[in-house]
């Protein structure tokens, strides 16, 4: 087997009927496309599967057929969990405070992640982080390591996932593995164009949100000579464009686009205080991570971000965002 976990993960979800897939409080194209794979996967195998988010789904979200069927509610029975795309204890803020955390640490769970930084979900059975482009790319293995059943529309799942975090097999983290996988479903019957067909048609804006994009990159302000671009969008905004666009998405691929850039921040203030940092970074400048590791945060090398909930003041976590990343890339080439 190509995974020493699977067999325990077999043996889990042989012994479980219910199973929960959970989501963290930052879901993205890799998390919502491979719970939904995994939901056809189970469903095939005779089991129930149970999606969860806490947070509602970002609505360029919704190409992926299925997400409406992600509830913000747990059943109040289940025998098991699966977590996907994220071993990180702290993006279940949202679980932890309906006091429902203790239903899934209760039970057996099982980890499925991509993300090399530290993991911190202590209470999980068993834990199958791999180095590889996307969490749909760990189920792919895994399903071919078990024999799972892979139906068309869990085929497009999994390419989508791929194709989601690795920005069209485009990122460094982007292996020849990953350009396999791909081809594989394609051999299997997916159509790439179909599914870009699909998402695009989702992605169109409205005026307003056009609009709204053109007062946000008018608000880009620059650091650390120019290789730092950040934007910031208050709970204002927020809350008023959330549900139609994500505000930092509108953004940031422009923002890598200027001259000298090598960095690209986002940062959104929230109703409570907390800040979040979505962090981009151009070829040849990998230091998302550990600029996002600096503040306790985690990801990619080229796409990672960050949670603050100690109520620093914004100028205060801009100006030490700008600080480190320019020591970050300055120690690149140095190297």
């Amino acid at each position: 087997m190509k995974y020493p976990e699977a067999e325990q993960i077999s043996q889990l979800i042989a012994e479980a009927q219910k199973i929960v897939i959970l989501q963290a409080d930052n879901p993205d194209g890799d998390s919502l496309a491979s719970a939904l794979a995994l939901e056809q996967i189970l469903g095939d195998m005779g089991k129930d599967p149970y999606l969860y988010c806490a947070v509602d789904m970002p609505t360029y979200l919704t190409h992926m057929t299925g997400w409406d069927r992600v509830s913000k509610e747990l059943p109040s029975q289940f025998d098991a969990s699966i977590v996907v795309d994220t071993s990180a204890d702290s993006l279940f803020e949202y679980l932890q405070l309906s006091g429902q955390k203790s239903w899934v640490t209760s039970k057996p769970c099982i980890v499925l992640d991509h993300h090399a930084t530290e993991a911190t979900i202590t209470w999980a059975r068993v834990m199958c982080v791999k180095s590889a482009v996307a969490t749909g790319e760990v189920i792919y293995e895994l399903a071919q390591d078990l024999n799972w059943p892979l139906n068309h529309e869990a085929k497009e799942l999994l390419a989508v996932s791929i194709l989601a975090d690795s920005l069209g097999l485009t990122t460094q983290s982007t292996t020849p593995r990953s350009i396999h996988i791909i081809a594989e479903l394609v051999e299997g019957g997916v159509s790439i164009a179909e599914l870009e067909n699909r998402r695009r048609e989702l992605m169109r804006k409205s005026p307003e949100i056009v609009h709204y994009k053109g007062a946000l990159l008018q608000r880009i302000s620059y650091a650390a000579e120019g290789r730092v671009a950040m934007v910031t969008i208050p709970w204002s905004e927020i809350e008023h464009y959330s549900q139609s666009y994500n505000p930092s998405v509108l953004v940031l691929d422009e923002m890598r686009l200027v001259e000298q850039v090598a960095v690209a921040i986002a940062f959104k203030v929230y109703k409570d205080g907390k800040i979040t940092g979505k962090i981009r970074c151009n070829y040849g400048s990998p230091v998302a991570q550990k600029l996002a590791e600096h503040f306790g945060g985690g990801g990619h090398p080229y796409a990672s971000g960050f949670k603050l909930t100690d109520r620093r003041p914004l100028d205060e976590v801009k100006s030490e965002c700008a600080t480190v990343a320019s020591q970050l890339l300055d120690e690149l080439t140095q190297n």
